[in-house]
């Protein structure tokens, strides 16, 4: 009888573990849309670049260049006879006007464009951008722009005194360009579409193909590379190709993200990835600092002094070296919260910690791979 609620209790402890076991199992993964891993082939935008010029500046801009010769020839073709050695106006800035085309582009679609100082204009501030043809890659006008150029920034201050805001030589017009044509432009291969992956990986483009299929009850998917998802049009589809992509777009789709370490050392910055570990490593990193530093002495003759005798500047030098202490530190990690506690343990510098993850690449302890930006 004593052995009874012993039994009940190994038991209970059975279940509470199977019931643990099976919240894990039903535990939902990190799933991204497929809208938001891929692209289908031909839905891109295209740029769009032209030469223009913003008027209406007060006396910032251009002193001489290009704008002077565009504004000569633009009032010619108006009908203005003026010589170039009487134009001396500054409130004329030569620019590049850059914008994208959207997919699909439908004549009178209204785009953003990005205006940008080409000469040596102090400030677009105030001024309006002439109209300016827009052209692709094939030579070809596809966008007319022209507004009033709105700049984030200011300058300001003179005689010898400065202040600037931000970037004042490049402005933008919100839907500042109408667009004056069609681009030529296929949805799909015929009886078939292609995804584009972002980034390429075998894992993911087969994962997407199954959730493709599981959706469309069928194998009309495929993943024939890392980065290509080809899919065959079904039947009940054909001539319904946006309502394809729209389901397909929708569905969640469980991603594999590679170990991965991205440093920038212009600016400093390290990203860790969840999958990245460390092995059990000791590290010892100090810090050898170098200090110059120069004075400079007047050496100054005495009155009455000799012929010849002047006032000499003697610089005088001081050289310092100090290297902190540095001892071995053991880091490992199995996890990104235990790889971050490890690495803040060091209480190291971001640059410092740079050199500290290339070293671990290096030994094979980091489990990840290095990229450097």
């Amino acid at each position: 009888m004593g052995n009874i609620p012993v039994k009940r209790a190994g038991a209970a402890l059975v279940l509470l573990l199977a019931a643990a076991f099976v919240a894990l199992a039903a535990a939902p993964c990190r799933a991204e849309r497929i809208k938001d891993l891929a692209v289908f082939e031909g839905v891109r935008e295209n740029p769009l670049i032209g030469y223009g010029l913003v008027v209406g500046l007060d006396g910032a801009g251009d002193n001489k260049g290009p704008a002077m010769q565009a504004t000569i020839n633009m009032l010619q073709r108006m009908g203005v006879s003026i010589d170039e050695s009487d134009y001396k106006s500054k409130t004329t800035a030569a620019v590049m006007v850059t914008a994208s085309l959207p997919p699909f582009p439908k004549p009178g679609t209204r785009i953003n464009v990005t205006v940008s100082a080409m000469g040596d204009a102090k400030t677009l501030q105030g001024g309006t951008l002439l109209m300016t043809p827009l052209k692709a890659a094939d030579g070809k006008v596809y966008a007319i722009a022209q507004g009033a150029v709105s700049v984030g920034g200011f300058v300001g201050g003179g005689g010898g005194t400065k202040v600037v805001k931000n970037h004042p030589t490049v402005g933008a017009i919100p839907g500042g360009a109408t667009v004056e044509k069609d681009l030529p432009f296929t949805l799909g291969g015929g009886d078939s579409l292609r995804l584009f992956l972002h980034r390429q990986d075998f894992t993911n483009a087969t994962r997407i193909a199954a959730k493709i299929n599981e959706e469309l009850k069928s194998d009309r998917a495929s993943a024939v590379d890392p980065a290509t998802v080809r899919i065959a049009v079904p039947e009940e589809y054909k001539g319904r190709l946006p309502e394809l992509i729209s389901s397909v777009e929708g569905l969640q789709v469980p991603i594999d993200m590679p170990a991965r370490v991205t440093v920038n050392e212009k600016t400093g910055t390290v990203v860790i990835g969840e999958n990245v570990k460390i092995s059990p490593v000791a590290i010892a990193h100090g810090n050898l600092t170098i200090e110059i530093k120069t004075d400079f002495q007047v050496s100054q003759p005495a009155p009455f002094g000799p012929v010849g005798s002047e006032t000499v500047v003697v610089p005088q030098k001081d050289v310092k070296t100090t290297e902190s202490a540095a001892s071995l530190m053991e880091v490992s990690g199995a996890s990104l919260g235990e790889v971050v506690r490890a690495l803040n343990a060091l209480g190291v510098s971001p640059r410092d910690l740079i050199a500290i993850l290339q070293a671990l690449r290096t030994s094979g302890a980091l489990r990840a791979e290095l990229e450097v930006l």
